[in-house]
């Protein structure tokens, strides 16, 4: 006897092949790099890469360490400046990220193994150097470095003989900041270190936060963290093709970007020993535009956007007090009458008009200065 399936069953059936072969399709894409996107009307498209961008052009954003991929227990950090807060990491929303957290447990990295650079000129030893030097830099004394364009015996007392002189321009031109980059990066890969972290002198860093931070990547691998200041990737000329337009993410230098060694190393061919320069000419780009080239384009290394980092391009006044131990850079600038400084309690504005000692007491209130 024949026995036969009713319509609906048949019906059922077809679909339920139908919605397998969708979804092997839709994994097949994701594996191999190519992850389908939807249209205007909800509905999902795999479009092959070729198809995605033209040459040189990179139509995508970057790898994002989002806020809830960022530890967020409170950070204690006292006098003796030992750390006691503990790891917690939660869901990182990209499978490299989570591959390269799983090995980096058992590879650790210290404040010790961090060189951090911050770029200066001599006109803001005194406006500038002076909130720094009274707050985050006493928690950094030793990895902490100055790269400024003159001499000053104060301020190398001061630091302790971290001031270092460039010899390059005392301009904010083209030239003179990728001469002082150029400086930075040669003297990281002279320090040995594992990571190189550059700030500019209206930056308040976030120490203990910075260490956390960077104990979630592994140093060996391929690593550029920050935080871009534009909605799309840079689009430029291709000098050696005219013809070709080529774009590339950077993080700004105003809200600071951390390298690894491994990154670095790559980057000696393009970067040391003054290379660097002729790069910045070769695009006429400022320095960390130039950084961005060297490694998205060059190299094809992609930035991880890390939301923590802030710099004056934003209103510091929207972070919200409550999220202020989470944060890793802010800064502050003034434009005209109004100032960009973060809405927090604490000293008055003018003994603090950056706000830096009052952020410092807040999240380190057993320093000296701050009120009991």
């Amino acid at each position: 006897m024949i026995v036969r399936a009713s319509p609906r069953k048949l019906l059922q059936g077809a679909t339920g092949v139908v919605f397998l072969v969708y979804y092997m399709t839709v994994f097949f894409f994701w594996e191999h790099g190519n992850p389908p996107i939807s249209n205007s009307s909800g509905n999902i498209m795999i479009i092959p890469n070729e198809e995605r961008r033209p040459l040189g052009f990179q139509e995508r954003a970057p790898r994002s360490l989002s806020e809830t991929d960022y530890p967020v227990e409170d950070a204690e950090y006292s006098n003796n400046h030992t750390f006691s807060n503990t790891e917690h990491l939660e869901s990182i929303t990209r499978s490299t990220v989570v591959k390269s957290v799983r090995r980096i447990t058992t590879n650790a990295v210290e404040l010790k193994d961090i060189f951090i650079t911050v770029k200066t000129t001599k006109n803001f030893h005194q406006p500038r150097l002076d909130w720094i030097l009274k707050t985050w830099f006493v928690l950094a004394k030793e990895q902490t470095f100055f790269f400024t364009d003159a001499n000053d015996p104060d301020f190398q007392s001061r630091t302790g003989g971290h001031l270092i002189n460039t010899n390059c321009s005392s301009s904010h031109n083209r030239k003179a900041l990728c001469c002082k980059m150029s400086v930075e990066f040669d003297r990281f890969l002279e320090s040995q270190k594992k990571w190189f972290c550059h700030f500019d002198d209206d930056n308040y860093v976030n120490v203990p936060r910075l260490v956390k931070l960077l104990q979630l990547y592994n140093p060996q691998e391929d690593w550029y963290l920050g935080k871009p200041s534009i909605r799309a990737p840079l689009e430029i000329l291709n000098r050696e093709n005219t013809q070709q337009k080529i774009s590339f993410w950077f993080a700004t230098g105003g809200a600071g970007f951390c390298i690894s060694k491994g990154l670095a190393l790559k980057m000696m061919p393009f970067a040391s020993g003054g290379k660097f320069m002729s790069v910045c000419e070769k695009i006429r780009l400022p320095d960390d535009v130039t950084i961005g080239y060297i490694i998205e384009f060059v190299l094809r290394k992609r930035l991880t956007v890390v939301e923590h980092f802030h710099s004056h391009l934003e209103p510091m006044k929207f972070i919200k007090p409550n999220s202020l131990s989470e944060q890793i850079t802010f800064s502050y600038s003034k434009f005209g009458n109004e100032l960009n400084v973060l809405s927090i309690e604490g000293f008055d504005s003018k003994t603090d008009p950056t706000r830096f000692m009052s952020l410092h007491c807040h999240l380190f209130p057993n320093f000296d200065f701050c009120p009991s």
